[in-house]
């Protein structure tokens, strides 16, 4: 098939517009969201897969709504607060005429207020999922600066026993404190593992088939 005779003209016309420097900070933002929508489902899709078939009841159109519906939602959470951030970004050196740690730490308070505020299943688990980086990181700077004293050993194995040995208490003793995928995950994991019937369900199957 031909190329229409326009097609060459309009893209190099566009990738002199990509390439002006007077625009970047638009274009970026563009970006920022196409990326964000891109990884977005790239890591919601695969995970809502296996936590939807692995753990929820219904039916297979049931199963499929939830999986796409959690993927849009990730989606576009990612996207729309990657745009906000890097507009936000941009604002503040634009009026401040330069570029300070502040502008990074406002702009991502603002947007999270915004796009991942809401209390729902999406944004919780981004949330807890980021609070843990955030944790760690924090720690290490603190050692970096000077804060925290640096240990004279590796506290990995300590910091692995205290994270295990307070989520297996909660889940036994004060499981609704939990997050419910994660509720779903130990439930599998500690209480289905106590219940059988014969072999089928000891080894074949997690539970029962029901009888026809």
């Amino acid at each position: 098939m031909a190329v229409p005779p326009q097609l060459p003209a309009l893209l190099h016309a566009v990738n002199a517009l990509l390439r002006k420097r007077r625009y970047h900070a638009a274009l970026a933002m563009l970006k920022g969201f196409r990326n964000g929508a891109v990884y977005g489902a790239k890591i919601r899709a695969p995970h809502a897969l296996v936590m939807t078939f692995l753990f929820r009841s219904g039916s297979f159109q049931d199963k499929l709504w939830a999986i796409l519906q959690a993927t849009y939602t990730h989606s576009r959470n990612l996207a729309c607060f990657v745009f906000t951030y890097k507009g936000l970004c941009a604002l503040q050196s634009r009026v401040q005429g330069d570029t300070y740690q502040v502008h990074s730490f406002l702009a991502a308070f603002i947007g999270s207020l915004l796009v991942f505020g809401d209390n729902n299943n999406i944004n919780s688990q981004i949330n807890m999922y980021l609070l843990s980086r955030v944790l760690f990181a924090l720690c290490r700077l603190g050692v970096e600066k000077g804060y925290i004293p640096e240990p004279r050993w590796d506290l990995f194995r300590l910091f692995a026993a205290v994270v295990w040995g307070l989520v297996l208490w909660l889940f036994e003793y004060h499981r609704p404190t939990l997050q419910p995928s994660l509720q779903s995950s130990m439930t599998y994991l500690y209480q289905d593992s106590n219940v059988w019937h014969d072999i089928s369900d000891f080894l074949l199957y997690n539970k029962s088939l029901p009888s026809k």
